[in-house]
């Protein structure tokens, strides 16, 4: 089983988790989270290493993304 399909199967849409700001863009963040980076969108992105409380928002198999909220 690859690492992404490990995240896949530990994690699902709705789930809560911490991860750390890995950088910032113009609409929002990319945090990793158990090895694998997701989007936050977001008007106010905490600083590249912050820790930030997530909730995964969606999940695209395929293209092995997924979408972040605030938690």
């Amino acid at each position: 089983m690859s690492q992404w399909q490990e995240f896949v199967a530990a994690h699902a849409e709705g789930g809560v988790l911490d991860g750390v700001v890995a950088r910032v863009v113009p609409f929002g963040a990319f945090v990793d989270v158990d090895g694998h980076q997701g989007l936050l969108v977001t008007d106010a992105a905490p600083e590249p290493g912050s820790r930030v409380t997530v909730r995964i928002e969606a999940i695209d198999v395929e293209r092995r993304r997924f979408s972040l909220v605030q938690a």
